[in-house]
């Protein structure tokens, strides 16, 4: 399986159209992913078979929210799954670094109530114990944790993925994700034993309007200063067809 992270209905159309049939819907990647509008969602539903997981995430920076924030993940949560999500992805945190489980279960119970899958994102990489946080959240009824083995990158943390995996991938599906494409997710998945990669195929757009005279919108710096990231569908096939050949 390979699963695209998407940050438009743009870029899930470029998905769809490389050839993967899974993604996961956000806006704002450059934040690490938000919560997508219901419109993108809605339109992918429509106008392709794609399996959509979305993301629910209100801001940036981490994942210990306080009820205010809380409240509005349960409302955006609603209307994904009411609108043909396929499944949510989230994270929570106490500030400790250790699974909130209190919310944790609340989300997975309404997600579970529309019979769709619950996956757990890359909060689960700031967790001080790996082990422990993955224990938890197979008692809570995860059905899947994204994950980069508590390093960087998923190739970084490949020792650690194949260790989740041998003990337990039984009870609950890993995936593999941060920094994998098309040159390394064979390898990645030989070494560790998954069977399911998430990669943003990313590349850059221009919008010339980014910067005025004296205002920018940028957040990228150098050569990317006026760009924004989207997915590349040529990306997406060589993805695809690296994992076919093998």
């Amino acid at each position: 399986m390979i699963e695209v992270c998407c940050g438009s209905y743009k870029d899930g159309l470029r998905a769809y159209k490389g050839g993967a049939t899974r993604i996961e819907l956000n806006s704002a990647l450059y934040l690490g992913g938000l919560t997508p509008s219901v419109a993108s969602l809605k339109l992918l539903k429509r106008e392709t078979t794609l399996t959509i997981i979305c993301m629910v995430r209100p801001r940036g920076a981490g994942f210990t929210y306080d009820e205010i924030e809380y409240k509005q993940m349960l409302l955006e949560a609603e209307d994904l799954l009411e609108n043909g999500a396929d499944g949510l992805a989230f994270g929570f945190l106490k500030s400790d670094h250790t699974i909130d489980e209190k919310r944790t279960r609340e989300f997975v119970e309404l997600i579970h109530k529309y019979h769709r899958t619950a996956v757990f994102h890359r909060a689960f990489d700031c967790c001080d114990d790996l082990d422990h946080a993955m224990s938890q959240l197979i008692e809570l009824g995860i059905d899947r944790v994204l994950t980069s083995g508590g390093q960087p990158t998923a190739i970084d943390g490949a020792d650690k993925i194949k260790s989740l995996q041998e003990n337990y991938g039984k009870d609950i599906e890993i995936l593999a994700g941060s920094g994998v494409n098309y040159n390394n997710a064979s390898s990645l998945m030989k070494h560790t034993g998954i069977s399911q990669v998430h990669s943003s195929c990313k590349d850059y757009e221009e919008d010339p309007t980014t910067s005025g005279k004296s205002v920018t919108y940028s957040y990228y710096t150098g050569t990317h200063a006026n760009d924004y990231e989207s997915v590349d569908q040529e990306n997406v096939e060589k993805l695809v067809s690296s994992l076919q050949n093998k």
